[in-house]
């Protein structure tokens, strides 16, 4: 199968502008309740990048700067086993993002990037809680994805 000259590209096979060699990403901020959600995504962004060969730099060595907020991580139940008795949720996180160059201007902008993963509630509070801090990676991990795909999905 060929697809010579037919502008098709695999998501996320695109390229930085031509002006960005290296970038910086700054940790996100944080607006939500869940402590500790901007290290695990900001983590995951700046693997994703890694992981396509992009040059992640110090701020000072950079040509862009990526830096964004993550806007909500709420949970709400989809499965019920009695009116006040969930047997799983789902917790969705919504983030946006700017990449700036040296100069300010701003390259690129994502906004409202969202995705959701369910989780299982189980008896014990503490388990419960654990089961959704393992949906946010596994979202963390797919929201990264997202953002590099669009943000490289047009250069």
């Amino acid at each position: 199968m060929s697809f010579y000259g037919c502008g098709y590209m695999f998501a996320g096979s695109g390229e930085l502008p031509a002006s960005v060699k290296k970038v910086s990403v700054s940790v996100l901020e944080n607006k939500t309740a869940e402590n500790g959600i901007e290290s695990i995504i900001t983590n995951d962004i700046i693997y994703e990048f890694t992981r396509h060969g992009k040059n992640v730099a110090k701020k000072d060595e950079a040509d862009a700067f990526l830096s964004g907020v993550i806007e909500t991580a709420n949970d709400a139940a989809i499965s019920r086993s009695s009116t006040i008795t969930s047997l799983e949720r789902r917790v969705v996180i919504v983030v946006s993002l700017k990449l700036k160059g040296k100069d300010g201007n701003i390259i690129w902008t994502g906004s409202n990037i969202t995705d959701d993963q369910a989780f299982t509630v189980l008896s014990d509070k503490l388990a419960t809680e654990n089961e959704m801090r393992k949906a946010i990676e596994i979202l963390s991990k797919r929201i990264a994805e997202k953002v590099y795909n669009k943000l490289t999905d047009n250069f």
